[in-house]
């Protein structure tokens, strides 16, 4: 019988919700791949894997598939690792690059444009470099890893200026624009978007989600899930640890983000927060509509009937 297909953010924020998997007690159970939140859709989209941790706002683009309950990626105020940087105030933007590793960032970044910051840019796609971004853009969407790294540079920048600030003056940007958080340029605005949608809301934003075909997803299955959720969630420092090698970056603010600006839930407020984005993202046009949210687990009949519906709508 063959491995049930899984396809996972290779980002940090995921690491919680899969350690179980690959790390713990269910190592070897499930035929695992990574990717970038895009490419974890794409995956689903064309059937080359069962289950996939896809941007939320896929959900509303991929026909026939169900959620997973009670997890997903989320915050509730700054995330820190969903940055817009600006070479200018963000309300003077007229062009803007989005990350194409990102789905669910760049609808929150087009709304917040249209509803936060009542501006209408020019969006462009482009890799996840932030210098280059700024060189051909006003302004440019980083997520993940890369944009963890620009704030936790920006942190450290900002407590040496505390330091060094003589009584009475203005903290200043002064330094060698190659060792600033975007090389290359002295002085930046940056936005955090989760942030920002929390400002224009009051809800948080639910960032990713497990989905996949309603066969694909049975108790078993969302047992394990659950599993895998609490065995990681019990050993983020040891998953900050292991990823401050690999990131080269120190251990406790990953630990510190990984406890305090990601959230892993997927009920109340962080379902109100999901309905109002779909409701947002179909209303400007950046979704086909904004179908009902499905659970794996609400019984397959019912589950096949809701699906069947929109398929014909």
């Amino acid at each position: 019988m063959k491995k049930l297909r899984i396809s996972i953010v290779e980002y940090l924020n995921t690491a919680p919700l899969v350690w179980g998997f690959t790390d713990g007690p269910l190592a070897g159970k499930y035929d695992l791949s990574f990717h970038v939140p895009s490419q974890c859709a794409e995956s689903l989209r064309r059937g080359d894997v069962d289950i996939a941790i896809i941007p939320s706002i896929e959900y509303q683009r991929i026909d026939n598939v169900v959620a997973i309950p009670g997890m997903s990626i989320a915050a509730k105020g700054e995330v820190r690792s969903l940055l817009l940087v600006s070479q200018r105030p963000i309300q003077r933007a007229k062009k803007i690059a989005l990350d194409t590793s990102s789905r669910a960032t760049q609808a929150l970044v087009r709304i917040l444009c249209a509803e936060h910051w009542g501006i209408d840019p020019e969006f462009v796609q482009a890799a996840p470099d932030p210098a280059e971004m700024l060189r051909t853009a006003d302004a440019g969407l980083v997520i993940g890893d890369p944009a963890l790294r620009i704030a936790m540079k920006m942190e450290a920048l900002d407590a040496k200026t505390q330091r060094d600030r003589v009584p009475g003056e203005e903290p200043c940007c002064q330094g060698d624009p190659e060792e600033m958080p975007v090389p290359g340029f002295e002085t930046v605005f940056v936005y955090d978007v989760a942030f920002q949608w929390r400002e224009l809301t009051g809800k948080p934003c639910v960032l990713a989600i497990w989905a996949g075909r309603t066969d694909a997803i049975t108790p078993e299955v969302i047992a394990d899930f659950e599993a895998s959720k609490r065995y990681g969630i019990e050993r983020v420092r040891e998953i900050a640890e292991a990823a401050s090698i690999k990131l080269d970056l120190p251990p406790r603010p990953l630990e510190r983000y990984l406890t305090e600006n990601i959230q892993y839930d997927l009920s109340g407020e962080y379902l109100e927060g999901l309905k109002l984005y779909y409701e947002k993202a179909a209303r400007l046009g950046i979704t086909p509509g904004n179908k009902p949210l499905v659970f794996a687990g609400v019984g397959a009949e019912k589950a096949q009937d809701v699906l069947r519906a929109q398929t014909l709508r």
